[in-house]
């Protein structure tokens, strides 16, 4: 899979851009501050239907305007594909694949990218929730259904707050009870399915974890995943403590059951606090390094490139599992935390992809074997490309 052009209007510093790129690589150089990520951004976007930088789809939509556009002709398979959406300041954003109207979060379907950036040291470093998002970003690309799973188990998992805190606010009564039994149902069957899913994925993802991590860093510092269920008794609250979380590895009987005894036991606390203390909405994944957990233990460059190593992995996984191809692969100002050897050693870890975009503040920092198809942008416009 491969982006032939991309058309920005009214995105951020953009009111409008046209950039064209070609198979391989293809570098973006710009001073900081004049619009590089902003293009890498838009094609992150169209994949995830999410920002790698903010968490309000409104700050991409330029200032004073109401609305903004992104549009990118894509190519695999022999197929051309034009895939659009449009961000609303107010009211829904609305996307389009060849003109036609789809819902929002069918979108990812028809475009796969792996973006990696500064901010993902929040991986290491991060609450948990970053490492959930991670994980089922991830999954959608690869199966694309489970994102109606993941808005139905968020759905469910509203409804039942709300009638915890109103059970919270009368005192809890029979029918009120009763009621939860029966999203207790469909939240555990929605629920144990995201977290099989989700184990399922780390478990793919051991292998090329490892062998990215040794591509990039030059060492192997035995990098692993282990899962942290809530339903086992791990919680948000537990996430400086990796050592003694529980994998799931360590489930007896089905996920269903577990997570349906787990409900059983918080039923108490959960009327007290008016709030669901076990799902996969509390779960975490620890990132371990010779044995110890990355968080708190990890070097800054030892995280920087574990994070780097995670993302190279998901790529792999997804040029493993896709029919439509290898996954566009986005460098978003990489090359200027890593040194010579580390630069040259990426280089080589990235040179096999279809297509790979890279955003740099100096031309010099990034190895001339990928700065075949160079585009400068300046104070949001494209100087040459």
């Amino acid at each position: 899979m491969r982006v032939t052009h991309l058309s920005l209007t009214d995105f951020r510093n953009y009111q409008q851009a046209d950039v064209p790129f070609s198979p391989g690589s293809n570098l973006i150089v710009g001073r900081n501050g004049q619009g590089k990520t902003n293009l890498v951004e838009a094609l992150g976007y169209l994949s995830t239907l999410g920002s790698h930088r903010v968490s309000n789809d409104k700050a991409m939509i330029r200032a004073g305007l109401d609305a903004a556009i992104i549009r990118a002709k894509l190519e695999y398979n022999g197929r051309e594909i034009l895939a659009e959406v449009q961000l609303n300041r107010t009211g829904q954003n609305r996307g389009q694949v060849n003109r036609s109207v789809i819902r929002m979060r069918d979108l990812p379907r028809y475009f796969s990218s792996v973006l990696f950036a500064p901010e993902d040291l929040a991986l290491v470093r991060g609450d948990p929730s970053v490492r959930r998002r991670f994980l089922d970003q991830l999954l959608i690309l690869r199966t694309p259904r489970l994102a109606g799973v993941l808005a139905d188990y968020d759905r469910v998992l509203k409804q039942r707050n709300t009638l915890l805190k109103s059970a919270r606010a009368s005192g809890a009564r029979g029918t009120q009870l009763n009621t939860l039994d029966i999203w207790d149902e469909r939240l555990v069957a929605l629920g144990a399915e995201i977290i099989d899913e989700r184990a399922e994925l780390v478990r793919l993802l051991g292998p090329p974890l490892k062998a990215a991590y040794h591509a990039v860093a030059g060492e192997d510092h035995g990098p692993a995943l282990i899962s942290s269920l809530s339903i086992l008794g791990a919680t948000d609250d537990d996430a400086d403590a990796g050592d003694s979380r529980v994998s799931t590895g360590s489930t007896t009987g089905s996920t269903a059951d577990v997570f349906r005894t787990a409900l059983e036991g918080l039923r108490r606390k959960e009327l007290e606090r008016g709030l669901t203390l076990a799902g996969p909405h509390r779960d975490d994944l620890v990132f371990m390094l010779n044995a110890l957990p990355a968080k708190g233990y990890a070097s800054h460059g030892e995280s920087w490139s574990f994070a780097l190593a995670l993302k190279l992995a998901s790529a792999e996984l997804l040029r493993r599992d896709s029919a439509s191809g290898d996954p566009v692969l986005i460098l978003d100002d990489v090359f200027a935390e890593l040194d010579q050897s580390r630069r040259r050693r990426l280089a080589e870890a990235v040179a096999g992809f279809e297509q790979v975009l890279i955003t740099a503040a100096v031309l010099e920092d990034v190895p001339e074997s990928l700065a075949a198809h160079t585009v400068h942008i300046e104070a949001g416009t494209v100087i040459d490309g």
